[in-house]
């Protein structure tokens, strides 16, 4: 039986605010996420851009606070790396028991070749002040929230550290067009090894504190939240993405005919690179090692990986996968439950039937 195209779409999560789950699962051995296909995560409704959109100010705790118009930074020394972007919430749905939020399953991660200009290179041109602390990220998209009043920005904040990391980037290019508009045209932040919420969109302006920040993007959301809340934890910083993995192929509950399969799937960390991914075929009685595929010269890449599965039984498989990295991370059994479902990273799981 010949089975008939299946073009894949966007998965809608919510229309208002947009946000859409990449297809994952149609690209597989794919190294560069298309555009048309890059996840889309938004707080509010889309900006407005007018002429004063295509500059970005640098201002705060800095010697000369300026303006980078975008020919201005189209003209400066750049880099492009490829950069896998994951929402903090991807996976969402696997939380047991479930926590409030977006369901996302598998798709809100995508990869593309991010261009612009490292960051240090505009706050040296600023010029730092001894007393910078953290820099702050405003977008120009803003809206209300449920949970307190008033009318607020889409703005997150950076350690000295992490802002002065030659890795992060303005950019303004993905895949080698201008950033689309769903996703920051013409200026938006890119911040490696970080989940996406550190990479804001629409940037508009970038300002050096003499302190920590605040705002309800930093310090309500994107935190590790314990439950109870009054069990003396401390809410902990979302910050680096947790090892991780996801079969691409074959696809949970997927009938399968007797012979050689290929399994195939990506990893990525936010902690150094991975060293290894393991499958188990037998529920994790044993595990096998799968064949890595790395982009040459991209660190931030996730990497590609494959293991050829002899099935000559019919049956039903339980297939588990693994991933590990340089830092001994390993993904584990299950995932650390949280209040507001962030960084699920358990062991990815399938079933499947060989007839």
């Amino acid at each position: 039986m010949r089975w008939p195209h299946i073009e894949p779409h966007l998965i809608t999560r919510s229309l208002m605010p947009e946000n859409q789950e990449s297809p994952i699962h149609f690209f597989s051995l794919a190294a560069v996420t298309p555009e048309r296909f890059f996840y889309i995560r938004n707080h509010f409704p889309y900006p407005v851009l007018s002429e004063e959109s295509l500059a970005v100010t640098i201002d705060g705790e800095v010697r000369n606070p300026m303006t980078f118009h975008y020919r201005d930074l189209l003209s400066m020394p750049s880099k492009e790396i490829a950069v896998a972007l994951e929402c903090s919430g991807n996976k969402r749905a696997r939380f047991k028991p479930k926590v409030y939020g977006i369901q996302w399953e598998e798709g809100a991660i995508s990869q593309g070749m991010w261009k612009g200009v490292p960051l240090k290179d505009l706050l040296n041109e600023a010029g730092l002040k001894p007393t910078a602390r953290e820099v702050v990220f405003a977008g120009r998209d803003s809206g209300t929230r449920t949970d307190m009043a008033g009318t607020y920005p889409y703005a997150r904040s950076l350690s000295l550290d992490k802002a002065l990391h030659p890795d992060t980037l303005v950019a303004y290019e993905l895949n080698g067009q201008p950033i689309p508009y769903k996703h920051g045209y013409p200026l938006r932040l890119i911040v490696p090894q970080w989940y996406a919420m550190a990479s804001v969109k629409w940037l508009r302006s970038i300002t050096v504190l003499d302190a920590r920040f605040t705002g309800p993007f930093q310090v309500v959301d994107y935190v590790y939240e314990p439950e109870p809340a009054d069990s003396g934890d401390e809410k902990v910083p979302v910050t680096l993405v947790h090892v991780n993995s996801t079969i691409q192929f074959p696809t949970d509950r997927s009938l399968l005919d007797t012979g050689t399969i290929q399994i195939c799937g990506i990893a990525w960390t936010g902690t150094g690179f991975i060293t290894g991914v393991e499958l188990s075929l037998n529920g994790g009685e044993s595990w096998v090692r799968a064949d890595l595929h790395r982009m040459p010269n991209q660190p931030y890449a996730w990497i590609l990986w494959t293991y050829r599965w002899d099935a000559s039984r019919q049956g039903e498989y339980t297939i588990l996968c693994r991933a590990r990295d340089s830092y001994g991370n390993i993904q584990p059994a299950a995932a650390s439950w949280n209040k507001k479902g962030y960084g699920y990273n358990a062991i990815s799981r399938i079933h499947v039937k060989v007839e």
